[in-house]
């Protein structure tokens, strides 16, 4: 069995490790990788937006399976080619892939579907966006991909009004419109679930942290730190979440002819009167999945195949390690702004065996150290019996890995620890 991984990412590096810890055994490549993911799979040297030379890449290694990562190539439509070439591929299509690539095309088959999420209005223009809001703070986003730095949460009409510039007038992230949405009150929640074109299953739910400083302060960033499970979040709430928000989705899509085949993520804002949509991925979160895969029981690589056929996973019901995960992200200096290169890593090897440390930014330097090349650059993920030594031990890692401008986040699971007796 040949599985071949598209991204050289943390989330990329911790699905490698986890198809490696399947009873399958299989041969895992992955392209185009990171030092890091280099120890435990084989590197194809395809640029990760290269469709057609991915593609033939999976054709020509002859590979049973392939797993793709980021958005942007499922986006683009590398499910499609791969599926094309008679190949099975974990990701859906691109006309599915708009659930993430358009936040107008996710919004409307969440009204289609019946999927409560928060008022919104899709605007062109600077003047119909600032018409558009009622009250402060309010939420814009850009309405296709932007790496996780499409939304930003305006507090006043100056910081809206920059914000819509910055998407409609500078065209940061290209052309495109802007989603105007108001603002949402609770806990956030990620909820990820595997999906066969029929049904969702859900995996273990987690808590991520977007802005970069303590307290959820500063700009938001693609993530930096994650834990698993979530505290209240119990299999009565997840069963409810995936019947009222992913499998009416699944529902809507297959009755559109476009069935989802992959991973369904929801990121969720449970309110007052209950969970409410913030956005869908049409992938494995990052850095969700580096805190959830490590707690995963069941054969992941079974998941992943049988995901791929239609009632596949009727009926499955996968199995979890009780103990706690807590990720902490490192991330090179000026993150998310800019990002610093070239920057020397030490104290990867103190790291005892019983933490995962996967790459997300890095590179080899001249005497084959490892390097930052990033704006996030490690994951350092840990088990625990209970939040608080998940937590520790996580912790304790990190500060044994160093590089010049290293930014971490101190509170990562730290409101876990508080409501867990």
């Amino acid at each position: 069995m040949r599985v071949l991984v598209v991204g050289g990412g943390g989330r990329e590096h911790a699905i490698v490790r986890a198809l490696g810890r399947s009873p399958k055994r299989p041969e895992v490549l992955c392209s185009p990788g990171n030092p890091g993911i280099a120890r435990d799979a084989r590197l194809l040297h395809v640029a990760v937006n290269d469709i057609a030379g991915m593609a033939a890449a999976a054709e020509r290694e002859r590979v049973d399976l392939v797993v793709v990562g980021p958005e942007a190539p499922l986006v683009a439509g590398l499910a499609d080619e791969v599926a094309r070439r008679g190949i099975p591929a974990f990701g859906p299509t691109r006309a599915v892939a708009q659930l993430e690539g358009s936040k107008v095309f996710a919004k409307e088959v969440m009204e289609a579907a019946g999927v409560a999420t928060a008022m919104w209005l899709a605007v062109d223009t600077v003047d119909e966006g600032m018409s558009a809001i009622e009250r402060y703070p309010v939420v814009l986003k850009f309405d296709g991909l932007a790496a996780g730095k499409g939304v930003v949460i305006a507090a006043d009409e100056q910081e809206a009004r920059a914000a819509l510039r910055a998407f409609l007038e500078e065209r940061r992230f290209g052309a495109g419109r802007v989603v105007v949405e108001e603002a949402l009150e609770g806990e956030e929640l990620s909820l990820l679930a595997l999906c066969d074109g029929e049904t969702a299953v859900p995996m273990a739910p987690a808590q991520d942290y977007k802005r970069i400083h303590d307290g959820d302060e500063g700009p938001n960033t693609g993530g930096m730190g994650s834990y698993s499970p979530v505290p209240g979040i119990d299999r009565a709430v997840v069963e409810e979440i995936v019947r009222t928000v992913h499998q009416p989705v699944i529902d809507e899509m297959r009755h559109r002819g476009t069935p989802f085949h992959g991973c369904l993520y929801a990121g969720l804002m449970l309110t007052a009167i209950g969970p409410r949509v913030l956005e869908f991925n049409v992938r494995f979160g990052d850095p969700e999945t580096q805190a959830v895969l490590p707690r995963l029981r069941s054969d992941f690589l079974d998941l992943l195949q049988r995901s791929t056929t239609p009632g596949g996973l009727a009926g499955d019901d996968p199995e979890w390690d009780p103990r706690w995960a807590v990720t902490v992200v490192l991330a090179s200096g000026g993150y998310p702004q800019s990002s610093s290169s070239g920057d020397v890593i030490s104290g990867l090897a103190d790291v005892g065996a019983e933490v995962e440390v996967t790459h997300a930014g890095t590179a080899t330097g001249w005497g084959e150290e490892i390097v930052t090349a990033g704006g996030r650059v490690l994951n350092v993920t840990a088990l625990g019996d209970g939040p608080a030594a998940a937590r520790e031990a996580a912790y304790a890692a990190a500060d044994l890995i160093t590089f010049e401008g290293r930014q971490l986040r101190r509170d990562i699971a730290l409101r876990a620890v508080e409501r867990t007796p």
